[in-house]
């Protein structure tokens, strides 16, 4: 399968890659240091992305840049890094990518616990996510020619320990919990679907 990664440099989308390049062609997008520079807030970047990669099979979004912050002082600024970033730039990657991927392919876009679990700083981080799994839930039934969309939802992820002390009593994701969340997306049946860890 010809698959693209978008945030194959971050922490998920380099275990992602390492996993999964030993079967797959594996397209490493990254905002620096992948095989195509892309800005997920930018609809002409991912435009020119999708030229560049041509038609493929599948497209796993590990990207979504969030405000990390107290509540007190978050402004609209702040808020639409994660409305531009993580919900617009992950939903973009959707509306456009539907006219270059194969029949049968698929989606699977990145959330988080956070949804429904909302920790103290990630205001923006919980309205993003619950963007994101309206629309996968949204598309899921007007996608044509076989195509399914789904979202990974983890909690805290194993490798990024810098995150541990926001999320008290969280039993971290293991990187191969996410890498099978992952590939049940990709590689099942489902569509529509929200994926949760543990």
């Amino acid at each position: 399968m010809k698959i693209i990664i978008v945030g194959a440099t971050g922490t998920m989308g380099k275990h992602l890659v390492s996993a999964l390049e030993k079967e797959h062609e594996i397209i490493k997008v990254a905002s620096k240091d992948g095989d195509i520079l892309t800005d997920i807030t930018s609809t002409e970047s991912i435009e020119n992305m999708f030229k560049q990669v041509g038609s493929f099979d599948a497209l796993i979004s590990t990207a979504g840049p969030t405000h990390v912050g107290p509540w007190k002082t978050l402004t609209d600024t702040e808020f639409r890094k994660g409305v531009e970033g993580k919900m617009m730039g992950q939903i973009n990657l959707v509306l456009i990518g539907q006219h270059y991927i194969n029949p049968k392919g698929s989606f699977t876009l990145i959330t988080g616990a956070l949804t429904n679990d909302p920790q103290k700083n990630f205001a923006n981080a919980s309205a993003a996510n619950g963007a994101v799994e309206g629309f996968v839930r949204g598309a899921s039934i007007e996608l044509e020619n076989g195509i399914r969309i789904n979202a990974v939802s983890p909690t805290v992820i194993e490798d990024s320990p810098q995150y541990f002390p926001y999320f008290p009593g969280e039993i971290p994701t293991t990187m191969r919990e996410l890498e099978y969340m992952f590939r049940k997306s990709v590689f099942g049946a489902g569509t529509g679907q929200i994926i949760k860890s543990h």
